[in-house]
Order: C-alpha cells, then structure tokens, then sequence
C-alpha cells in the first residue's frame, strides 16, 4: 500500500514559539508573588503542608468546602504559588501556540469568568506580545474580591518586567482591570468582544448534580448575554471526561448558531470524542491534549516533590470560538489526541480527529506529539479502511 503525502502544519504545545521574556519571568515566578505578597521564612517553610492540604480541600474533600474558600489568606498564598503557577506553564504554552483568530485584533471590552487571580490575563500577557499593544479593557469576575486583588498586583507586576525587558521604544501599558465580585451570570455593564474562563465550568459542574447536557445550555445563554455580535471565546478546562463533554456540547450549541471553531477542532461535524461515554464509566476517548512538564520551572517542580503533588504531564481541554462564520477550504486536516502507540509491523499509531471521525493514523516513525495538526493529501478515490479494534478510519503515512 502507497503511503500518503502529509505535512505538518503545527504544534499545540512548541516551546520554540513562546516568548523569551514572558519564559524568564515565568521560571521565576515565586519572586514575583513575593514581591506583591511576601510571606516570611516559616510561612514558607511549612507552604508544601499547605499546598497539600489544598489538594484534598480542592479534590476529595471538596464537598466540605465553603464557596468564597479563596478568599482565605492562607489558601489562597498556596494556591497562587502552587496551582496559579502550573496554570501559567499550561496556559502560556497553549496561548502561544494558538493561531492569531484565537485572540482580539483591536481594541475592545473583555471578559474573563471566574477570574480568580487573574491567571487567564497573566498568560495571555506573558504569551501575546502583540496583545499587549493594544488597549484592552477586561472585566474580571470572580466570588472572591481578594483573589481578583491579589491578581491584578500580579499583573501589573508582570505588565512593569515585560516593560523593563522588551527594550521596544514604545510605551507598552497594561491592560485596565475591572474587578466585578460575583459569579457566573452577574450582570456586566458592556458588551464583551473576547470573552474567557479557565477551570470555571469544571467547577459549576462539581457544585451541580445536574448533568452536563443540562449545564451547558445554561452557560451557552449565559456566554451569548455578555457577547457582542462578534465576539470571539476562548474556553479551557482540565483535562477530565466531564469537562471535555461540557465543552462538546457547547461547541454544538456555537455551531448551530453558525460560529466558527478555530481550536482544536478540524471540521463542523459531529465530535467523535465528545465525552459522553467516557464521563459516565465508559472506556471511551474524550478530546484533551497533553505535554511533559519536563521543561517547566525547575522551582516549580521541586515545590510540587515537596508537596508530594508531582505532575509528569499537563493536561487540557479547550474551545476557541468565533460567532461570525469564518470560510474554510477542503484541505483534509487531522488534530493528534494521543500519544504514540505501538502497532502491528513496526509501525506507530496516533489516534487523531478528523471531518471522517476518529483517525487511527500508522506512521514508521514517533514523530507527532498530542495537539499537532497535519495536513493530509489523499489520492483520489482512494478507499479509507477501518481499525477492527477502534472503529477509527486508518490512515497509512
């Protein structure tokens, strides 16, 4: 069988692409949060015990949590300084990566829900150069007033290093900041051009017995209240079966009302990996993409050892959305969600997402890593096989 043609297009999760200053800020960034919220040598000495014991209040003992939690100085100082930072490494790696329709070309109000400490505005500061010459307005969102706080010192700490660092001539200034305590469905006062959230989703849908198909049409009502006529969306959640079906349902509900998926999405079909048997005991994928933490701060990894939190890979679902509709060509793309596997014959196979469905795609060599986006030119008439095991169309290269 003739191998067919491909190119590589992109990378989800390349160092190479993201900014050099934001990097170096980010390998130091306990420095930063001590520079706007110090704590002193014993504070820090018992900050891996902390750091642990918000792991269970965030995890299996998160039903025993109270709602404004971050507003507790003592979480919330852990919190910042474990889970704000790993949230950066993951966030700065995707933003950079993204194409530039992900993102605001002008002027213009945003929102970010369930704000907490900024970390949504600090990688996309830390990652978007370009965003950082245009004059942003964000309302920030969140139950707890000091969070929103202690994430705009944060910024405008990290705004005053990009400035110092980027030698560029011209003035660079940060973005403004509305602080707006509330949650999800507080009235803003503008319409909002970009509108973003981390982790939010996740979190309703944990305070909620009620299922996803149900949630995600309150969200979609929500997100279309706050938007202007062209707002663009960028949503991104862990990297779980459940949060990975919230997101699947709101993607139907945007291509319904003819918006258009930019990220991680190749087609406007249905979504071979929507989660829903994955969340409910099924063995089934769902969309989520990974990357080894072998490169992130050094610091970082050490506190997560002492905090007995090690994370060998990061993980992510996401959404990045238009509601205008956006042309495409035909070129036959496929998005990696998978690590490499072996296969019969010496071969090596990735699962991918495709306009055909889930794609098992067998190559000689280990050369694609989970979010690359390739592009494939199929002879014509050519007659796709099926993977017994997987159901996926099989795609030789």
């Amino acid at each position: 069988m003739n191998r067919i043609e491909f190119t590589k297009i992109s990378s989800l999760f390349s160092s190479e692409k993201q900014d050099k200053i934001a990097q170096k800020i980010l390998t130091d960034f306990d420095s930063v949060i001590q520079g706007v919220r110090p704590l002193n040598s014993k504070q820090l000495l018992k900050l891996p015990e902390n750091i642990k014991a918000l792991s269970h209040q965030l995890t299996d003992q998160r039903s025993e949590r109270r709602l404004g939690y971050m507003n507790d100085t003592l979480f919330l100082s852990s919190y910042v300084r474990y889970y704000t930072w790993w949230n950066l490494v993951r966030l700065t790696k995707l933003f950079s990566n993204l194409d530039d329709a992900c993102f605001p070309s002008k002027d213009c109000y945003c929102l970010d829900l369930g704000s907490g400490p900024l970390t949504v505005i600090n990688a996309l500061w830390l990652s978007r150069p370009e965003l950082r010459k245009l004059n942003l307005t964000w309302y920030c969102l969140d139950v707890s007033a000091n969070s929103l706080s202690l994430g705009e010192d944060i910024f405008l700490s990290l705004a005053a290093k990009t400035a110092v660092n980027e030698n560029s001539g011209n003035e660079i200034k940060p973005w403004k900041i509305i602080r707006v305590k509330g949650s999800f469905g507080t009235f803003i006062r503008e319409k909002c051009s970009f509108i973003t959230c981390a982790n939010l989703l996740n979190e309703l849908d944990q305070a909620s017995d009620l299922p996803p198909d149900f949630q995600s049409k309150k969200y979609y009502e929500e997100f279309k209240k706050y938007s202007s006529a062209d707002a663009k969306f960028l949503l991104i959640e862990p990297g779980i079966p459940k949060a990975s079906r919230t997101l699947s349902l709101l993607r139907e509900r945007f291509i319904k009302d003819k918006a258009t998926i930019h990220s991680p999405c190749t087609h406007f079909f249905e979504c071979p990996m929507n989660g829903f048997k994955a969340y409910t005991g099924s063995s089934h994928k769902w969309c989520n993409f990974a990357f080894s933490t072998e490169n992130a701060p050094p610091k970082l990894l050490k506190l997560s050892e002492k905090s007995y939190l090690s994370k060998d890979r990061a993980t992510l679902s996401f959404l990045a959305v238009e509601k205008t509709s956006v042309n495409h060509d035909d070129t036959f793309l496929i998005r990696i969600v998978s690590d490499s596997f072996s296969l019969p014959d010496r071969r090596t196979g990735f699962y991918g997402c495709s306009k055909l469905g889930l794609t098992l795609v067998s190559i000689k060599e280990d050369i694609f890593k989970s979010g690359d986006l390739i592009s494939v030119k199929l002879p014509e008439n050519y007659r796709l096989p099926k993977d017994s095991k997987s159901g996926a169309v099989l795609i030789r290269l």
